[in-house]
């Protein structure tokens, strides 16, 4: 984990409320994840996003105020598709290793657009206390989903010991394959195959268990 920590989160100067607006903030976005891919977070400067996205950096700065207001915004747009793929994932009709096929492979996919960028993030760029923070908002619907998952195969209403084992899968799941980021295996089809089949018998367990 990083080992520099902004106390409080960053937030940006202003919300884009145009069209526009929000299209040339998401170009600044996409230029940053791109450079902290490919340069880390050394290489990570207002001066040069602003280039690679085409806007002047005055327009940057418009809408946040330093690079780490603009490196909390990229971590958010990637929790936020985290949390899309969670939301989009619904036991209902799946088995076990169907549903844990899916759920490994759209993970994989949205840690493979930017795979250099999940190392930044993790190792190199400043986090906010509010990331951090194993109660925060994003946490707690994150593990529902899996808590959700799991109690669904136990075929009962989710109760305490699903919430411990949702830590477990989801750590698991983000473990794997955060490592593989680090380690450029994420193109790697035996990690994949292995990270499903883990996921799989866990879930497959509860199957066998009623």
């Amino acid at each position: 984990m990083s080992t520099r920590v902004a106390k409080s989160q960053p937030t940006m100067r202003k919300e884009p409320r145009q069209a526009r607006s929000r299209v040339t903030v998401e170009l600044m976005l996409e230029a940053g994840a791109r450079v902290l891919s490919s340069e880390g977070w050394a290489g990570f400067s207002t001066n040069r996003i602003a280039e690679l996205a085409g806007v002047s950096i005055g327009s940057l700065y418009q809408y946040f105020p330093d690079k780490v207001t603009l490196v909390a915004a990229i971590r958010q747009r990637h929790l936020d598709d985290c949390l899309a793929i969670l939301r989009d994932m619904r036991p209902d009709g799946l088995t076990a290793s169907e549903f844990a096929d899916r759920l490994v492979g759209d993970m994989i996919a949205a840690h493979s657009i930017y795979p250099g960028l999940h190392r930044a993030l993790l190792d190199e760029a400043p986090s906010s206390d509010e990331y951090l923070n194993p109660n925060s908002a994003f946490e707690r619907e994150y593990l529902g989903y899996y808590v959700t998952a799991i109690a669904h195969y136990y075929r009962r209403a989710p109760n305490a010991a699903d919430h411990v084992a949702a830590l477990v899968m989801s750590d698991a799941i983000d473990g794997v394959i955060h490592n593989a980021a680090r380690r450029g295996a994420l193109k790697d089809a035996a990690v994949r195959q292995e990270l499903t089949r883990l996921v799989g018998l866990y879930l497959g367990d509860a199957v066998e268990q009623e």
